[in-house]
């Protein structure tokens, strides 16, 4: 009769390990799966030279910065703005939506913002405007809004 219980309750220690590891797994799948893609400058370059239906560039940052140098094409949102405005988003919803700030703090906010609302061709800019511009791509001053 212990052999029995005790060899039970290796069984079921073996079993909720086992789930253990299972559920640490799956946490970690849907973790990268949330993430959204990562675009380098150069992709991105190149997607935009093919031209149509090429993704739609969103920045993020203040109107300020934006006016100082953005992305050539790229629309301007502020992230703080944001919520307020997906409205004029929502015809993109099922286009590929690169979103950039200056660094990626802000970003990630938009990012996480435009997910949340059913978003989901999403894409960072990989090093956001500063990798943007260490790459060596032109960057606009136009007020393209």
């Amino acid at each position: 009769m212990r052999t029995n219980h005790a060899h039970d309750l290796l069984v079921r220690r073996g079993l909720f390990a086992l789930l253990l590891v299972a559920m640490a797994a799956t946490a970690a799948v849907s973790a990268v799966a949330d993430k959204p893609a990562e675009i380098s400058a150069d992709a991105l370059a190149a997607r935009l030279e093919e031209g149509s239906p090429g993704p739609v560039v969103l920045d993020v940052r203040r109107r300020d910065e934006y006016l100082e140098g953005h992305v050539p094409g790229a629309i301007n949102i502020p992230v703080d703005e944001l919520s307020e405005r997906l409205g004029e988003l929502a015809a993109l919803s099922e286009s590929d939506l690169v979103v950039y700030c200056l660094a990626g703090r802000r970003a990630e906010r938009a990012l996480a913002i435009l997910a949340a609302h059913g978003f989901h061709r999403l894409m960072h800019l990989t090093g956001d405007l500063t990798g943007w511009r260490e790459s060596g791509h032109a960057i606009s001053q136009s007020d393209g809004a």
